[in-house]
């Protein structure tokens, strides 16, 4: 696909093609009623036999989910209240069958100066997925370009349709990445491949992705968001708070050197021995028994 095209699909504005709902297959889904108000463009629900999963859909079917500056408000408030409920224990981060995200909302953005960029810190709430408190999984059908794939790159784990594309296309309109394309990516998949991705706009197919390490795992689209909260779920029967630190020591990996990852994570291991979750998931491996924790 050219370059051309491809930014045609990244910023589109209209389209009228009708949105295949996605399959949900193993998990129990249902509406999550809460006191966050209406959005207008994601929906929120809760998953899993346990409803310990959030689930959040991105909603502007017209424009390929493109991202504005509301939609991205909208995602921060429910991983805000998600991270407040004690009862959620990992979230999942999707869009359609056709589109997880492809893209910025050019018209929203096309008339920014630098000065206005600086004043108002453009783009910079978008971080607030990535500062998330608990896990957060990315289950990405059809196109996650520029800001849509950088959306998932924030996330701590990527799952993919077998028909998704991801890309950094943001050279054909005259600018770059500009919420860690140049930066997660690189760490994902290498410089090379990276930079053939930003200097060229091209595409890479889930297969792709996955080899490169970009993604987890590569599943049928209609059985994505299934897999992925059978993932969640997963997550979900361990501590919160051995999860959140793990989550943690992870992420230092990619914000200092080897030693000082080596040092902190070796903190963060004494640590555990502080919390009684710790103590319980030790004895109940003795015990051969199923762990009870508490988070505490």
């Amino acid at each position: 696909m050219s370059v051309s095209r491809v930014s045609q699909i990244l910023f589109s504005s209209v389209s009228h093609a009708a949105r295949k709902p996605q399959q949900f297959v193993a998990p129990i889904i249902r509406y999550y009623s809460c006191q966050t108000g209406n959005y207008e463009f994601i929906k929120i629900e809760t998953a899993g036999e346990k409803k310990n999963v959030g689930l959040v859909t991105l909603n502007r079917p017209k424009v390929l989910n493109a991202l504005c500056n509301k939609l991205m408000s909208e995602i921060n408030h429910a991983l805000d209240h998600f991270n407040s409920d004690s009862s959620i224990a990992v979230i999942v981060l999707t869009g359609s069958e056709k589109a997880f995200a492809a893209g910025a909302d050019i018209k929203e953005m096309k008339d920014n100066s630098y000065a206005s960029n600086l004043k108002h810190n453009f783009i910079a709430a978008w971080n607030g997925v990535a500062q998330a408190r608990k896990p957060i999984i990315a289950a990405v059908n059809g196109y996650a370009l520029g800001g849509g794939c950088e959306l998932a790159m924030m996330c701590d784990i990527i799952y993919a349709g077998d028909k998704a594309k991801f890309g950094q296309p943001e050279i054909a309109i005259g600018t770059i990445p500009g919420a860690g394309g140049t930066q997660r990516l690189p760490r994902a998949i290498g410089k090379s491949k990276a930079m053939e991705m930003a200097l060229t706009g091209n595409m890479i197919s889930a297969e792709e992705a996955e080899k490169s390490g970009l993604v987890s795992k590569v599943f049928p689209a209609d059985q994505l968001v299934g897999e992925a909260i059978k993932l969640a779920e997963k997550i979900g029967t361990h501590s919160p708070l051995v999860v959140a630190i793990a989550k943690e020591a992870v992420n230092a990996a990619y914000e200092t050197t080897l030693q000082q990852g080596l040092q902190f994570e070796k903190r963060m291991f004494h640590s555990t021995f502080s919390l009684a979750d710790r103590k319980e998931g030790m004895s109940a491996f003795l015990e051969k028994r199923s762990p009870k924790y508490i988070n505490e």
